[in-house]
């Protein structure tokens, strides 16, 4: 009976590539796995029996913000998981040790807070406030059934990154910028602790929530300093500010002019 393929033409499996024939021998398996796990979307650690990091793939570098080499130079070989105290502050943790004894371990939403990544990687994206994650830590045994190897699989499901807050932050400030400031009622509405708050506001703007806040009523005050029908004080009045000399040296401050240097530096005498 003929053949229903052409003699001489091989047919392509998901195994092979144009060209190959049959199912792939052990080599080519073996370069099909590492080729997978490399470019697998879900996070991929693989620490030796006594806890060193030994491998981490691409999904890693790209998630945390760090570069092949960064990671070359300052984990792999060199950082041990099972001597990182940091480790405790992620309380599933206390089941990693189970891994290296043999058992598949499972955890789910676990929050892995920065001060933990910074220990493994030391460059990380500053942003970054915590990374929520599932995790499946698993051994792999030679023919004896010894542990050479844990691999620790990591789905990423939530970064928080602290921008919601703080813009919800900004946009506050923004409408009431005619009231007084207050750092309490701010965070209030940020949802966070004032000390929190404080730090994660700065990291973002560059500046404190109070310097945003000066700098926005520095903003309204020469809005009204171009309108010629009101007086300096007026302008100052506007905006919810006395004008006295503190009040004019913030000005100045910010702006490199006095109240009526700057009238003037619009055509206005």
């Amino acid at each position: 009976m003929p053949s229903s393929h052409a003699a001489g033409t091989a047919e392509q499996t998901p195994w092979t590539g144009p060209g190959s024939s049959g199912s792939p021998d052990a080599a080519d398996q073996d370069a099909l796995l590492v080729r997978a796990i490399k470019q697998s979307p879900l996070l991929i650690n693989i620490f030796s029996h006594d806890g060193t990091l030994v491998y981490a793939n691409d999904a890693v570098c790209s998630q945390y913000g760090i570069t092949r080499d960064q990671i070359d130079d300052e984990a792999i070989g060199k950082y041990n998981v099972l001597e990182d105290e940091s480790i405790l502050l992620i309380e599933p943790a206390r089941d990693l040790q189970r891994a290296f004894q043999g058992e598949t371990v499972h955890c789910t939403d676990v929050k892995i807070p920065p001060e933990v990544l910074a220990t493994r990687y030391r460059e990380l994206d500053d942003d970054m406030e915590a990374i929520y994650q599932d995790i499946m830590n698993f051994p792999l045994t030679d023919s004896e059934g010894q542990v050479i190897y844990v691999v620790g699989v990591q789905v990423v499901k939530k970064v928080y990154r602290g921008r919601l807050e703080i813009e919800r932050a900004k946009r506050y400030i923004e409408e009431h910028w005619r009231d007084d400031f207050s750092l309490l009622r701010t965070a209030q509405v940020s949802g966070l602790s004032r000390t929190h708050f404080s730090r994660l506001f700065k990291k973002n703007a560059g500046m404190t929530p109070h310097r945003y806040y000066v700098d926005i009523k520095i903003k309204r005050i020469k809005a009204f300093l171009a309108d010629p029908n009101l007086s300096v004080s007026q302008a100052f009045s506007a905006c919810g500010v006395q004008y006295h000399g503190h009040s004019a040296r913030v000005f100045k401050e910010r702006t490199g002019l006095s109240p009526s240097q700057y009238r003037k530096s619009l055509g206005q005498a």
